[in-house]
Parts: C-alpha cells; structure tokens; sequence
C-alpha cells in the first residue's frame, strides 16, 4: 500500500521533506544581496583578502547559527519557530517584541525589498518599468518622506499579491514555486562562478587583487579610526557585516514551518545546516569570482553597485546586464516566495497565544494561515509605498531600506538571545528529548555569540545613526506589549 505523502499535525498538513525545506533555507538567503554588497563592503575594508575574510566570518557564524537552532527546533518543532524559542526559554514578551519586530519591519520590510529588486531588474529588460516613472507622483507628508506609486512600485506590489495568494492557495504551491525558483537560482550562481573562472579571468584584476592578498587598506574615513591600523581593519569588518549577514540572512525562517515539516526532529537540523553550508561555500566562490575578473577598484565603483553585472558585462560584452537581470528576477522572485511562505507561520504562532490578530491563528480550507497571510502582504505591499527624500541631492528612496537598516542591531540581539536559550535550556530542562544536539558544544554556540556581540558593539559605536533606532521599534512594541488586555497575553 502507498504510504501517504504527508499526515496532519495541528490542522497543518507535513507537506515538505528535507530537499524542500532545505529549498527553503536557500531561496530565503539568496535574493539580490549577494550581487551588490560587496561593492559596499569592498570600499570599507579596501583590500581583497580582508574582503573575502568578512565573507569567510558571515559564513562561520551563519553556520555556527544554524548548528544551535537545529537543537532548539527539534525541542520545539512547533510552528512560529524563533518566535516559541524565545517565549519558553524567557517569556511570552520576549516571543512578542520578537514577532513584532518581525511583522513591522524584518519579514515584511525585507519582503517589500526583494520585491522592489525584482522590479528594478525587470527595467532593464522593459524600460517602461522605473523608480521615476510615476503613476502617482510623491506626495510630500514632511520634507523628507513622501507617499508614491511608480510602475516599479506597481510591479513589487504585484508580485506581493501575487505570492501571497498563491500560497493561500496550499502548501503544495508554495513548494511548487519555491523548488522551481531555488533550483533556477542556484543553477544561475553556478553557471556565474564557472563563466568567472573559465571565461572572466582577468590577469590585471589577478596580479592587482592577488598580490599582497592581505596588505591592509585605507579604511573608509567615515569610520573615525585609523587608517591601515589592525583595529581599523577590525571596525570595518564588523561594520561590513551588516551587508554580509543581511545576504546570509532569514536562513532560519525553516522553522516558522516546523508544524508542516515531515519527521522535524531530523529533517529541520539537517535543512539548515546542508542550505546554509551550500550558500556560504556559493558566496565565498562567487566573491572570488569578481576578484578573479575585476580589480578591486572596479569592484568599489561598480554602477549602482551591481558588481555582478559588471562581472558578467566584462565576459559577455553586451549581454551582462541582460544575463544578470534574468538571473536577479530569478532569485528575487523565489526569494519573495519563501519570505511570504514562512513569515505568515510566526504570526499564526502569535495569534494562538492571543498576541496578534485572533483571525491570524486560523488555518484555511487550505490548511493554511490565510488570513496571517493577507494580513502581511498587505503590510508589505504598504511598505513599498513610503519614500524618503534627500533634500542635499534631490533624490528620492525607500523608507523600507531605512527601516531594514535600523532593525540589523535588534535582529541580532534576538539572534544572540536565541541561541543563548541553547545554554539555558540545558540548564533549565536537561532531561528535554533531543535527537539532535549542537555538535561542538559549548564551543559552537559560544562562537557564535561572541562574534556576533562582538560585531553589535561595533556597529552601535560607528554607525549610531543605523542602530539605535532598531531599539526604539523594539521598545514601541513593549508598550504595545504593556497595553494590551490582561487575557490577550495568558497562554
């Protein structure tokens, strides 16, 4: 007799085995990132090796991460993932400033993001779709912010809709959409990294980033320490990982599914720890890709920083763009797909411990959250609408992008306050089933916290102006928190 392809748990159905979730793991850490940050971080830390070693330090503590949430979802492999790991390791206020940084900004600010890249790579295949092409010009709400819709705006929104609904419609086609497009994604780095290495190889860009691999450079000024020095360069390491780890970012977003994944004792760990390997050995790879094709310089002045498509323009003269554009609307989309997939599963979490909207804890014909997901593509779809404006350039950008800057200092703090609970759940539930523990205990988990502690200090005292914010949307849903009503916050 045929086994059956997925049982029930909870009215969720488990619908995805480990190549699935491990899709999910890639496509929510490949979007658009991973082809301009390094211009950013390349004109921080100002030398070729000491780039690749920033890279290098992402990928150890992402997989460091994700060795130590592989204890706590096979603990917890409830749906809401880091969201239930942070309310029974301290309390349900720390489940909810969690999910509420979540909802108001990373999920649905990041969504809202890779959406609007999706849209800005479909204009260099159809012009007709801009930033500056208004069918509602901005409208000024202050001097420096303002509401407005162009065809590139229309396109993410569109997008957004168009993948809620979709997995509205089941898990069966979000699984569909998120295998078709990670493969295609992966596939496209693939083919990038070996045209690099075949093709693109540069013998100036080879001698000028490859001789003194690790001399180390004039560090951006901005920074306020000294140039060349070893704390110099230890400051913009630091600093350029707020690039590196936003790339390498929402890797745990598998666990906002664990009710809808099959055996997640087993499967979760091993999805997280074979999706985040696979990205960080891509990233590394692909880095040297551009330092085996362009010198350093041309990676810092890359036109709007799309260093993968000057890369692929230098090898294929005439088509990069194109060639990258596809391949950016690939990724971007698949991206969308899984953000909008896993996030709705955190507010459901929420809802059933009455912290969110009790409509968001019910399950749909479909067996899925519906309406948690209507309810964050509609958030996300308005995250789109808010520009800012420069009055020294005139120019206009995205509110989104602010937000997403200030909130990298609070993700990482839950982040730290989430693998702490692997300590404290040794302690405090020692005779808790575990199936899967955090191989180099303590060391791994330790690593992790204090690189990433290490790297919140330094972003805190050079980049104020980007991280305390973060606390204060942090602090916002403590009030929020404090107001509700008594019975909205007894489990």
């Amino acid at each position: 007799m045929t086994q059956p392809t997925a049982t029930e748990t909870g009215g969720f159905v488990r619908g995805l085995n480990l190549f699935d979730s491990t899709m999910i793991v890639i496509g929510t850490m490949i979007g658009s990132g991973i082809f301009i940050v390094s211009a950013d971080m390349a004109r921080l830390i100002n030398s070729p090796g000491w780039l690749l070693a920033a890279w290098a330090l992402t990928g150890l503590l992402t997989v460091a991460a994700a060795l130590s949430y592989g204890e706590l979802a096979c603990m917890l492999p409830q749906a809401g993932g880091v969201y239930v790991f942070l309310r029974e390791a301290y309390s349900p206020l720390w489940g909810f400033l969690y999910g509420w940084t979540l909802f108001a900004v990373i999920q649905t600010g990041t969504i809202a993001a890779v959406a609007v890249a999706f849209a800005r790579f479909l204009s260099i295949l159809y012009p007709p779709v801009a930033e500056n092409h208004y069918l509602i010009a901005p409208i000024h709400v202050f001097t420096s912010y303002a509401f407005s819709l162009s065809t590139a705006q229309l396109v993410a929104v569109v997008v957004i809709a168009l993948l809620t609904w979709t997995n509205s419609r089941g898990l069966e086609y979000g699984k569909i959409v998120q295998n078709v497009f990670t493969s295609a994604k992966v596939l496209a780095l693939g083919a990038l990294i070996v045209a690099g290495v075949l093709l693109g190889r540069n013998s100036a860009a080879v001698q000028s980033n490859f001789t003194n691999f690790f001399a180390l450079g004039t560090f951006d000024a901005s920074l306020g320490v000294a140039a060349g020095s070893v704390f110099g360069l230890l400051v913009a390491i630091c600093v350029a990982q707020s690039g590196s780890l936003f790339s390498a970012d929402a890797w745990h977003d598998v666990t906002f599914i664990s009710a809808e994944v099959r055996d997640p004792r087993k499967n979760l760990p091993r999805a997280m720890a074979i999706g985040c390997t696979a990205v960080v050995v891509l990233y590394l790879l692909i880095n040297i890709v551009y330092l085996l094709v362009l010198p350093l310089p041309q990676i810092q002045s890359a036109p709007s920083d799309r260093v993968a498509t000057a890369v692929l323009e230098r090898i294929f003269p005439g088509y990069g763009p194109v060639m990258m554009a596809v391949a950016i609307m690939i990724s971007t989309f698949g991206c969308v797909n899984s953000l909008v997939l896993s996030g709705a599963r955190a507010y459901y979490a929420m809802a059933k411990d009455r912290l969110f909207f009790p409509q968001a804890g019910v399950l749909n014909r479909a067996k899925v959250p519906g309406w948690s997901l209507a309810v964050q593509g509609i958030w996300a779809a308005a995250l789109v609408l808010p520009r800012t404006y420069n009055t020294a350039t005139g120019k206009y950008g995205n509110l989104y992008g602010n937000l997403l800057d200030y909130v990298i200092s609070a993700a990482l703090i839950f982040y730290i306050l989430t693998i702490a609970a692997v300590f404290r759940f040794r302690s405090t539930r020692p005779n808790e089933d575990r199936p899967y523990r955090v191989p180099g205990y303590p060391v791994v988990p330790a690593l992790y916290i204090l690189g990433a502690a290490v790297i919140l200090v330094m972003l805190f005292a050079y980049r104020p102006a980007s991280t305390w914010p973060g606390l204060v949307i942090v602090f916002i849903g403590a009030i929020v928190y404090a107001v509700l009503p008594k019975a909205s916050v007894t489990r």
